[in-house]
């Protein structure tokens, strides 16, 4: 483990960096499942809120 000597001999651990890459675009294919799963969240939770909706305004 990476460690310094400050003044008066404390010592200091590090932790351990992790190594650094260059995160890349997403492919044609990985776009088109992102935008699957917004139109398949966005219709559950309009499905939900208009449940909720019409339940609250049976009683």
């Amino acid at each position: 483990m990476p460690y310094t000597n400050e003044e008066g001999g404390l010592l200091n651990n590090f932790a351990r960096e992790p190594k650094i890459y260059q995160a890349e675009p997403p492919t044609q294919g990985q776009k088109r499942t992102y935008i699957l799963l917004a139109i398949t969240a966005t219709v559950l939770v309009g499905g939900l809120v208009s449940v909720a909706f019409f339940v609250s305004q049976s009683s």
